[in-house]
């Protein structure tokens, strides 16, 4: 009888402590041969932003990858929504129903700060970094060294970069490809957001009871842009968010929130009291700001050589399919499986460029997909307008190819191509 082919231990640095840097950094604590490391830029661990959702597809890729998410997401607080209601917010049909989007299995909405508390609880102290700003990668005899801004150094056999949007891992990747460098930066998508997470009584309060009988989203379709609220932190805060069409992207990605700039957005429906009480919410922070939403329309490759992106990092994307959390998280689900089955650091290669083959098509469908129901909630999409039927229409299969993904046969398909890379490739 042969005997199984040993396994060397891997040791593997990821960049970026973030949901996706963390939420890997799980699922490969769950193989004994794989030693992780998670270098944080920021002086701690933290999560920009309000909320989170988690779709179904995004459930259950975190169910494929930790043997205790149920009890994860239960302590991170997250909120099921009932339904997504789709309301008409202007124009001659304006409070008039478009959709109400109810499912079998339902979404659940967290605060960032919240999920991120629980998947940095089951990580060992000892292999979390801060104050960690990477300054550059470089690989040398089959080893892989990154390098920090307060010159320390660390040599391992892979990296993986989960340093957001603007990633200097993404950088090194995408490094040797000079003609299509400035398509593969990140850049304007057309639109703009404004988030504020306020307490649930005041939410009810200002904009009205009947929005809060039971937890459900509800998103407002406006003549150019778009509001929307919904629960999270078990019940007890509300995500509050006004997201318009850009028309002269800003320099800078951000600029002072101002009464003036979401009257003159929302001015198609000023004479709402919802929409008056949406804006004394988001002006009612400290230094409220819009934020231009950015995104990778292209990305050839996540992988080179011993070096890949996952998250943000690779597949940046707009919010409007709130989709960016959930593929992140199938990017743990799909490279831990793909790393389990190295046996030495030489199938790395291998492995990294499996992933990239299969996670690349979906993610950029994704990216594209998530644009265009930005102008179908904005109000813009030549299909629909501000008729509520026309809009039904046109969101009723627009998250198929997000929630149905069939997890078995994804991670199914990245393994043969793993073993075909590693037969063929990497002897």
């Amino acid at each position: 009888m042969s005997e199984e082919p040993s396994i060397s231990p891997i040791k593997l640095a990821i960049i970026g402590g973030g949901l996706a840097g963390v939420t890997l950094a799980n699922a490969l604590a769950q193989h004994d041969h794989i030693v992780v490391h998670v270098y944080e830029s920021a002086p701690q661990f933290s999560a920009r932003g309000a909320a989170v959702g988690l779709a179904v597809n995004a459930q259950n890729a975190l169910h494929h990858v930790l043997p205790h998410a149920s009890e994860l997401l239960e302590n991170a607080g997250g909120v099921p929504m009932n339904s997504t209601r789709v309301m008409v917010g202007a124009g001659a049909y304006m409070n008039q129903l478009a959709r109400d989007h109810t499912g079998t299995k339902q979404g659940l909405v967290f605060h960032r700060a919240s999920l991120l508390r629980e998947l940095l609880r089951s990580l060992p102290e000892d292999s979390l970094h801060t104050n960690k700003k990477l300054n550059n990668i470089s690989e040398k005899d089959g080893k892989v060294e990154v390098r920090f801004t307060d010159d320390t150094s660390m040599i391992c056999d892979a990296v993986v970069g989960a340093d957001g949007i603007f990633s200097t891992v993404r950088d090194h990747v995408l490094r040797d490809l000079q003609d299509n460098q400035n398509d593969c930066k990140a850049s304007a998508a057309g639109f703009w957001d404004c988030r504020n997470l306020v307490p649930f009584e005041r939410a009810k309060a200002t904009l009205g009871e009947q929005y809060f009988e039971t937890h459900r989203q509800y998103v407002w379709v406006n003549d150019g842009a778009v509001t929307a609220h919904d629960v999270c932190e078990n019940g007890n805060t509300v995500q509050c968010v006004i997201c318009a069409v850009e028309g002269d992207p800003a320099q800078d990605r951000s600029r002072p929130l101002t009464r003036e700039l979401l009257e003159t957005t929302l001015k198609s429906s000023l004479d709402r009291a919802h929409t008056q009480g949406m804006i004394e919410l988001l002006l009612d922070q400290p230094s409220p700001k819009a934020y231009s939403e950015w995104e990778h329309k292209a990305t050839p490759t996540y992988a080179s050589g011993r070096v890949c992106i996952v998250g943000d990092a690779a597949h940046a994307t707009t919010p409007w399919q709130g989709s960016g959390a959930g593929l992140a998280i199938e990017d743990a689900m799909v490279l831990a499986a793909l790393l389990a089955r190295v046996r030495s650091a030489n199938e790395i290669e291998a492995a990294f460029q499996a992933f990239s083959d299969v996670r690349q098509p979906r993610c950029q469908k994704v990216i594209d997909s998530s644009r265009e129901t930005g102008t179908i909630f904005c109000g813009r999409h030549p299909a629909a307008g501000l008729d509520p039927e026309r809009l039904n229409e046109a969101l009723t299969t627009r998250w198929q190819h997000i929630h149905g993904l069939d997890h078995d046969k994804h991670k199914s398909e990245a393994l043969a191509k793993f073993e075909a890379y590693r037969v063929t490739t990497w002897p």
